[in-house]
């Protein structure tokens, strides 16, 4: 069933008072270390522009929801929990999209993927995005509680990693649930809708990808830094553009190719600037890469705690 909701998202928030909501986390696993939040809503209504609630970089333009994102595609195998944020009442679902993170096929009306919106009452709604294929356990009309899962994190829709994705709504309107009234303002440590806020922190990995040499800030800039195909005898080098990194952050690279692992560094930053690109790779073999799809990730992890986290993805052909 088509959540004809994605089509009503309105592209502005509106100050409302929330005292008579208050939401739980909607994915079963514990951020800093099963999960992370990679993108907050964006505040900034300037097209080609962003910035989260705390004027911070984690937004991406025209974002228009939460999403906590886990650190492995083994996860969908698995099985990790959606959650209902709160008692409420299944207004729409859909199932059978496939979990396909080159999202073919996929529109702006099938964008959430596969779905639950749920009315929480007074006025409030959520809706529950990309969970994974055959296995909502909700229907219209069927009453939940705070912590129900609803399904599994999956890769439906308009989504390339393993994530849920939650866009919150009262009166219709769109709310960012960080900062529910004051969305003009910037910080951390005000009126949010969280029963149990999550820690925030301006850190981020903008970007990450793959190239076949370590590539310049310029190349980045330009987009001309990432590789989605490659060639056997081509070096394979990981790398990510990270933002607000703080000395004594860790940073680590790894490849996965068709036989295994490629390779696996871990650094210290030291006096990291507010804007830093890093990359790690290795030359091919004398045979070469073996021709297939290879799997790469960017963790940054401060004290312990992730902070951010990016997948990349290349071919060898």
């Amino acid at each position: 069933m088509i959540l004809r909701a994605i089509a009503l998202i309105l592209s502005s928030a509106v100050p409302c008072m929330a005292e008579d909501f208050r939401m739980g986390l909607p994915v079963d696993c514990t951020i800093g270390k099963t999960c992370f939040i990679e993108d907050y809503v964006d505040q900034d209504p300037t097209q080609g522009r962003q910035r989260d609630f705390a004027c911070g970089i984690n937004a991406r333009d025209g974002h228009k929801g939460t999403d906590i994102a886990l650190l492995s595609f083994d996860t969908i195998k698995s099985g990790v929990d959606v959650l209902s944020v709160a008692p409420g009442t299944v207004l729409r679902t859909r199932d059978g999209m496939p979990d396909d993170r080159l999202m073919r096929g996929v529109t702006p009306d099938t964008a959430c993927g596969n779905a639950a919106l749920i009315d929480h009452g007074n006025g409030w709604q959520v809706l529950y995005c990309h969970m994974k294929k055959g296995s909502l356990t909700v229907l219209s009309g069927d009453t939940v509680q705070r912590g129900d899962p609803l399904g599994l994190v999956g890769l439906s829709g308009q989504t390339n990693h393993p994530h849920a994705h939650i866009t919150v709504y009262h009166d219709g309107a769109l709310v960012d649930p960080f900062q529910p009234s004051a969305q003009d303002q910037c910080g951390t440590g005000g009126e949010t809708l969280w029963l149990d806020p999550p820690a925030y922190t301006a850190t981020g990995i903008i970007t990450a990808g793959f190239s076949e040499h370590v590539p310049s800030m310029a190349e980045r800039r330009a987009g001309k830094a990432r590789i989605d195909t490659s060639t056997a005898n081509q070096p394979l080098v990981a790398w990510a553009h990270l933002g607000y990194a703080e000395h004594g952050d860790v940073l680590t690279f790894t490849a996965h190719g068709p036989e295994g692992t490629i390779f696996h560094n871990t650094s210290v930053l030291k006096s990291p600037q507010v804007s830093l690109l890093r990359a790690f790779g290795k030359k091919a073999p004398p045979d070469g890469w073996p021709k297939g799809e290879y799997l790469g990730e960017a963790l940054l992890t401060r004290a312990g705690q992730v902070i951010a986290h990016r997948f990349a993805h290349v071919t060898i052909r």
